[in-house]
């Protein structure tokens, strides 16, 4: 069974950093394409940062570049997205999620997802 398991959001003032985990398990790592998206209230999943397993190649979304960073550790099945310079505008709940195919402009169409987890940012 495939399972994706997100931590690490929270409330953090405007400026400061957040990391985002997600655990998986259930399928060949190495073989998937991994990302972040998130999502306002009201809208739909936006892509923030993925990245491809096998040769590392990664996708920012114009608004976080230079501000956040995806990382894979293939040892332990899991991915990252470190957030530093948080503005208010990406509080949002952001989900993981796995796909042998992901185009990151848009949520891919066989995903396997993770919980959301909800990250607030105060002016």
């Amino acid at each position: 069974e495939v399972q994706l398991q997100a931590s690490g959001g929270g409330w953090v003032q405007a400026g400061g950093s957040l990391t985002l985990s997600c655990a998986s398990s259930g399928f060949n790592f190495d073989d998937y394409s991994l990302g972040w998206f998130r999502q306002f209230p009201g809208k739909e999943r936006e892509g923030v940062s993925c990245i491809s397993v096998s040769d590392g190649s990664t996708f920012y979304e114009e608004t976080v570049k230079g501000r956040f960073t995806i990382s894979s550790d293939k040892a332990k099945n899991t991915i990252y997205l470190q957030m530093n310079s948080l503005k208010p505008e990406d509080t949002a709940t952001y989900y993981c999620v796995a796909a042998k195919v992901l185009w990151c402009v848009r949520p891919p169409l066989n995903g396997h997802w993770g919980q959301g987890t909800q990250v607030t940012v105060s002016s």
